[in-house]
């Protein structure tokens, strides 16, 4: 029987994985998306674990919401990765650096 630590363990381990490669990949933006994404499913898992084992239904509404904008940060992120790499033929975080508004 699966019990709520384990849960909490797995989403715990994916959100260390999620910030260890943020602080270790500083040069490819599309890696950096990944990881933010892989960090919501962590926090994601988490409302469901605790929703689940309270029999209350609010953290699973959070999922939703949670979902909603993590594909529209998907959609832009890589819109605006479309454009850069049109514009400079690379998408290294350096490069981002150097655009001025």
């Amino acid at each position: 029987m699966l019990t709520l630590a384990h849960f909490l363990t797995l989403g715990a381990l994916l959100f260390s994985i999620s910030v260890a490669g943020i602080f270790l990949n500083r040069k490819n933006v599309l890696l950096l998306l990944m990881c933010i994404e892989l960090m919501l499913l962590a926090v994601n898992m988490n409302f469901v674990a605790f929703s689940r084992f309270l029999n209350v239904m609010d953290g699973q509404v959070f999922v939703f919401f949670i979902l909603t904008v993590a594909a529209a940060e998907a959609a832009i992120g890589l819109a605006i990765l479309v454009v850069l790499f049109r514009n400079r033929q690379s998408i290294a975080v350096g490069d981002i650096a150097d655009l001025k508004g």
